[in-house]
């Protein structure tokens, strides 16, 4: 499976995202500028974490009309995977590819640790070969990551089975304790309706190995790569 990642000036896990496919999942990777105009030919598109554009207006306001963007949603109709991982999933959202919108967390402060999330849902390729309940040890880092919608795009989500991720205790008991920035519902990921668009805050990419303090980031991708090769 070859992987791209897109570059948007302030990007700052572009060159993570790009290590961990290449050393980590040995698998093809290329960057991709945010102003390239050429349908990239890849099979998964990554939006890495970072500022991108400095966060001016509001995070991801900016990106949203990058002519990669164009790229980014024809990608995604296709029905091909794409991941976008804090202001990558801020991105997609304000580019309407998945619903809802982002906060400043409620401590109002920027907030960098590991958190346990729990797996929801198994409806996209990126948590298929991962047991529901399953509690992945992964690491937030961001000042804006309070996710809202309204109370029927909630219901929404959870009766297509949307919701991916959601913040939890160690034990996986899901609790307004366990919650680090007052998103709704305590919701960490979800994706679209066809499962094939991926967004959550935690960064999977900055645990991929034990020596980064947990490795749990990898089943992610690797529940990725199986359900590629059992598609081919």
């Amino acid at each position: 499976m070859k992987f791209g990642v897109v570059v948007f000036p302030g990007s700052n896990c572009d060159h993570d995202c790009y290590s961990v496919v290449r050393d980590v999942l040995q698998q093809p990777v290329e960057f991709i500028w945010h102003k390239s105009k050429t349908s990239p030919r890849v099979d998964c598109l990554i939006l890495p974490g970072g500022f991108s554009y400095g966060d001016y207006l509001r995070t991801g306001a900016i990106a949203r009309f990058s002519p990669m963007l164009d790229m980014v949603l024809a990608h995604a109709e296709q029905g091909k995977p794409v991941i976008g991982i804090c202001n990558g999933f801020q991105i997609l959202l304000e580019a309407g590819l998945l619903p809802g919108a982002m906060l400043r967390n409620k401590t109002l402060t920027f907030i960098c640790k590991y958190v346990p999330l729990r797996v929801e849902s198994q409806l996209s390729p990126f948590t298929r070969h991962i047991p529901k309940g399953t509690v992945l040890n992964i690491p937030i880092a961001h000042g804006e990551g309070n996710y809202y919608c309204d109370q029927a795009t909630l219901k929404h989500l959870r009766a297509r089975d949307q919701i991916l991720f959601r913040y939890a205790a160690p034990d996986g008991q899901v609790t307004s304790e366990s919650n680090p920035n007052g998103s709704v519902d305590n919701i960490a990921g979800i994706c679209n309706e066809r499962g094939n668009v991926l967004g959550m805050m935690p960064h999977p990419e900055r645990c991929m190995e034990p020596a980064m303090g947990s490795s749990d980031g990898l089943s992610i991708f690797r529940s990725l790569l199986n359900s590629a090769r059992i598609l081919a």
